[in-house]
């Protein structure tokens, strides 16, 4: 028996302003969020991309071809109600931050993560007043509190539109540091994600790519890309 799929009904999608931002409506009826809150946004930035993406459906919606609206939908129905909760996960990355551990050998790989991390380290240290601490190996280290603590607070005061965001960036490459880099433009998101992967990158040279790894690699890499992009569009122009 084939799965059932929703078909699209509607003409056009647009962007209407409303109380607490903006809106997305078809044929000039508001969307909802799968929870059926009222799908409002901060911006008409974002607004207008979740638009073009109900545009862009063909008879039968597809879900999957939905990123800017699925992320707005779990800011709206998750992170909105679990801020706190989400906030804290998020900001325990940085007591096991991937980039604080480090291979003891080979050489190669210990300059790498050296001159691809460091800065990394160097830049957190500048923007929050401490700098975690690396380590060699893999067991865990705990990082000074009085270090995490403004990381912590940083994180918690996003609404929960850049929660959302980013979640994914942190959970996908492992890093709190890497996280914040990316809401705060330190760098551009894709030389990111190769800092995320300098550990993978290494054994590929080394050992040769597997193709599985790869495709999961590409897919990780564009949900991270999309996080960032996702927290851009969510950003009121100053």
């Amino acid at each position: 028996m084939s799965e059932w799929k929703a078909k699209r009904f509607w003409q056009a999608a647009g962007v209407a302003e409303t109380d607490g931002g903006y809106t997305v409506q078809l044929d000039g009826r508001p969307v909802k969020t799968p929870a059926r809150a009222a799908l409002i946004v901060p911006t008409r930035a974002l607004a207008g991309a979740i638009a073009a993406e109900w545009d862009a459906q063909s008879e039968q919606i597809d879900p999957g071809s939905m990123p800017v609206t699925r992320s707005a939908n779990a800011a709206i129905d998750k992170v909105t109600h679990q801020h706190a909760e989400v906030a804290g996960l998020i900001a325990a990355y940085g007591d096991s931050d991937h980039i604080c551990y480090r291979a003891e050998s080979p050489d190669d790989l210990v300059r790498r993560q050296a001159e691809g991390w460091d800065p990394l380290l160097d830049w957190a240290a500048a923007e929050f007043g401490g700098r975690l601490i690396p380590v060699q190996g893999v067991m865990h280290a705990a990082q000074p509190r009085d270090v995490l603590a403004p990381m912590s607070a940083a994180v918690h005061a996003l609404d929960p539109f850049a929660l959302t965001a980013l979640h994914d960036l942190v959970s996908l490459s492992g890093s709190l540091v890497i996280g914040l880099a990316a809401i705060h433009g330190q760098a551009e998101p894709p030389r990111l994600w190769a800092l995320s992967r300098i550990d993978e990158i290494w054994q590929a040279e080394l050992w040769g790519a597997d193709d599985e790894a790869e495709a999961m690699a590409a897919k990780k890499e564009s949900d991270f890309l999309h996080a960032k992009c996702f927290y851009d569009l969510a950003r009121p122009l100053n």
